[in-house]
């Protein structure tokens, strides 16, 4: 064989090398050609060999569908990690038809220099017409029997590790071993890394609390016999609360509010990949989601001892509320597990009003309201989920329902429309909840308002936006303002004007409002009534390395793809040395994840 006969085969190595070496340093920005060579390169030339092994006479197509393949997978990657700042898992990938917060805002999202990824299927068509079909050599044995063995080593090694992150993973063990492992470890469900069970006792004491039983807690009961209604708000931060812009208040409505409220204004976002979804989750079950998978796209349909289920044995009737396809994030599996009896998705809202998924939330709490006295004949009392959309992004909304009059230099600016779409969702709360007046439930209702997830997040957050948050807020946008939810409990005579600063997260909403409501819950809940306890523990995942953790001290980011890890104080958002009392918390946040796992379990299909 003619030396020549190799040259079109090292050339196609070549450019696949080289095109994953970018990969590798866009995603990682680690610059290592050991690593990249002895790590992340060989399953990617292992496949690559083997198209190049099977293909017949039509082998030049097959490398060029191989490699333009590869280059979609890397420029999905590139826009999924620059949105949500993780690596996607194989589950994700799979599942791009869900993913409609990214793929909806791929123009936002990418850049030109995105589509040199592509720049090989071009370059492959001069190869195509210099050689029309190569000689195979015997040599492309070997290649594809040596880089099979580098992988077996490689994936071997990983499967030995643990995925506390899967950024980290990835970076560490190479991006398709990541892959496998966590395909072997869901298939043989050794990614829950222990059966330990811990009592309600020990789970209190993990978070620094003495253990008290609920129907001891000094708010036990103080809403008990009231209509539940639980308004889940898309994208809503803390930041915007009580705060104005050109003296504009952005939330007026929620504002006034505040002066009949409990308002918990250090609450953190816990949402794993099913973001909207896996906050439903937690506020109807109290524990925590996934992670890397949504959750609701991984039930096995089994039911779950919920908000809805508990309630209904008190004479609730349930009801939930979204304005999107049912079928989205596998709500059409989710309602059921969770145990709603009236489930409505936008095929039973009026088709007006149109804005992003489907009608507006004025559509929405419209329809709600409507629905109350018919619901409110039919059951004792009525609990009512409503998931609000409108404020998704990428927050452009029409000018009709802008009620905000921006600053010149707002306008056209992620922040601004951010604003705009807060502003919106804000006027429509408030019309609610003047509804719930004139028709004379408010004061028979315990009432729940919170955010579902950061909207100003991801690449998305240009640096002009930064520089407008930063003046906006008088500080520099941190991640604890990030991640950073509020959360209101309201109702006619039930509260004074009062804000609470103890540290909660999503998976306390459900306890929080039984005890309020006087309902004791017989299953174990990962969240805790915020009434009663002043320090808490949050295990982090998907939106922060695995491993973080959020403590009524520190704020704790583990060491991810790109950046090491950082302990912060929690107040001030200043760095901090790792100290005894950080690593007794690392510790401990194992302890609740894997006891979180532990619960979930039972209700994700094997």
């Amino acid at each position: 064989m003619k030396k020549t006969d190799m040259l079109p085969y090292a050339l196609i190595f070549l450019l696949l090398l080289i095109k994953v070496s970018a990969f590798r340093i866009l995603i990682f920005d680690t610059k290592s050609i050991l690593h990249i060579v002895l790590i992340e390169f060989p399953m990617w030339a292992f496949l690559l060999s083997v198209v190049l092994l099977l293909a017949k006479k039509k082998l030049w197509l097959a490398v060029w569908i191989f490699n333009l393949l590869t280059s979609i997978i890397f420029f999905v990657v590139t826009l999924y990690i620059r949105y949500y700042s993780t690596i996607p898992s194989y589950y994700d990938l799979q599942q791009l038809n869900q993913s409609s917060s990214v793929s909806g805002t791929i123009t936002m999202l990418s850049t030109p220099w995105d589509f040199l990824f592509f720049l090989d299927a071009v370059l492959l068509l001069f190869l195509v017409r210099r050689w029309k079909q190569p000689v195979k050599p015997a040599a492309m044995k070997y290649v594809a029997v040596s880089m099979a063995a580098v992988c077996t080593v490689t994936v071997v090694y990983a499967l030995q590790q643990p995925i506390i992150d899967v950024s980290y993973f990835a970076k560490e063990n190479g991006f398709l071993q990541s892959q496998v492992v966590q395909l072997y470890n869901r298939s043989t469900e050794t990614a829950h890394a222990s059966s330990s069970k811990l009592s309600a006792k020990e789970l209190e004491e993990l978070k620094g609390n003495e253990f008290v039983k609920v129907s001891k807690h000094e708010s036990f009961g103080v809403a008990e016999g009231r209509n539940l209604f639980v308004i889940q708000v898309e994208s809503l931060q803390n930041f915007v609360i009580g705060r104005t812009l050109n003296g504009q208040e952005i939330t007026p409505n929620l504002n006034k509010l505040l002066t009949e409220s409990a308002y918990f204004s250090n609450v953190f976002q816990q949402v794993g990949a099913g973001t909207t979804s896996d906050a439903e989750w937690m506020t109807n079950t109290g524990l925590y989601p996934q992670g890397m998978i949504p959750t609701a796209n991984s039930l096995s349909g089994k039911e779950a001892p919920s908000l809805a289920r508990t309630l209904k044995e008190h004479g609730y009737g349930s009801a939930t509320y979204h304005a999107d396809d049912v079928t989205f994030w596998n709500r059409d599996v989710l309602y059921p597990v969770l145990g709603y009896e009236e489930i409505f998705s936008i095929d039973d809202l009026p088709d007006i009003k149109n804005v992003g998924f489907g009608p507006a939330d004025e559509v929405l709490f419209d329809f709600a309201a409507n629905e109350l006295p018919r619901q409110l004949e039919t059951y004792e009392r009525i609990y009512a989920n409503i998931v609000t959309v409108t404020s998704h992004t990428p927050f452009e909304m029409p000018e009709s329902m802008q009620h905000l009059n921006l600053p010149a230099e707002y306008e056209g600016m992620y922040i601004g429309n951010y604003f705009q779409s807060i502003r919106y969702a804000d006027e429509q709360i408030g019309v609610f909840i003047q509804e719930l007046k004139d028709q004379g439930i408010y004061d028979e209702s315990l009432i729940a308002i919170f955010g579902d997830h950061s909207g100003m997040h991801g690449t998305l957050v240009t640096e002009e936006d930064q520089l407008l948050l930063g003046d906006f807020l008088g500080h520099d946008y941190s991640l604890k303002d990030q991640y950073t939810i509020p959360l209101i409990f309201t109702g006619g005579n039930l509260f004074e004007e009062t804000e609470m600063t103890r540290i909660a997260g999503q998976t306390d909403i459900m306890p929080t409002l039984l005890a309020l409501l006087g309902v004791e819950h017989e299953e174990p809940m990962m969240g805790h009534n915020l009434f009663q306890y002043k320090k808490n523990l949050l295990g982090m995942r998907y939106y922060l390395p695995g491993g973080s953790y959020i403590q009524s001290e520190q704020f704790y980011k583990a060491p991810g793809a790109k950046l090491p890890e950082v302990l912060y104080d929690l107040k001030t958002m200043e760095k901090r040395s790792k100290n005894s009392e950080a690593k007794k918390h690392i510790k401990d946040t194992e302890t609740l994840m894997n006891y979180a796992d532990l619960l979930l379990k039972d209700y994700i299909e094997e």
